[in-house]
């Protein structure tokens, strides 16, 4: 079993499982399809005729003509309506995320250095050109973990 990506500490990751979920979902839709399909076949093509005949009268009806034509209009006027909010809301967005972020970064900055060995602090080893000298270094400075020295060795 492999770890999954993100998966927390306790939780592993089995892709077999994953594969039989999704073959059940497969199997199911298959069977689904096949037992409908069975059912439209008995029912036959006059059944069939007969549900299309039906479903025109519906959508000829003077109610649902009507019906459909107030939705319509309500939906222009809202799309409309949220159209023409949408630039403002951006803005009023955008403005609380750049008020927020500073904030957010301040936050996570403080809790990752609260979770970093010896406080995250920055000890006295930093020298002033930004290197930083450890007690394996003895005080020489490396690039990449090789050390160079002026003595030749």
């Amino acid at each position: 079993m492999n770890e999954a990506p993100g998966a927390g500490e306790g939780q592993s990751y089995d892709a077999t499982q994953r594969k039989g979920c999704q073959m059940r979902y497969r199997a199911t839709f298959i069977a689904g399809f096949a037992v409908g399909f069975i059912v439209g076949a008995r029912a036959g093509r006059e059944r069939y005729d007969q549900i299309v005949k039906y479903s025109k009268q519906v959508v000829e009806h003077p109610a649902v003509q009507k019906a459909t034509s107030t939705v319509t209009a309500k939906a222009t006027e809202l799309g409309k309506t949220a159209a023409a909010k949408a630039p403002d809301l951006a803005k009023t967005a955008a403005a609380t995320v750049s008020e927020q972020v500073p904030k957010m970064a301040a936050t996570a900055k403080q809790k990752a250095s609260d979770r970093l060995p010896f406080g995250g602090k920055s000890d006295s080893a930093d020298t002033a050109d930004g290197q930083v000298s450890t007690p394996v270094d003895n005080g020489q400075a490396s690039v990449n973990g090789v050390r160079y020295t002026t003595d030749g060795s």
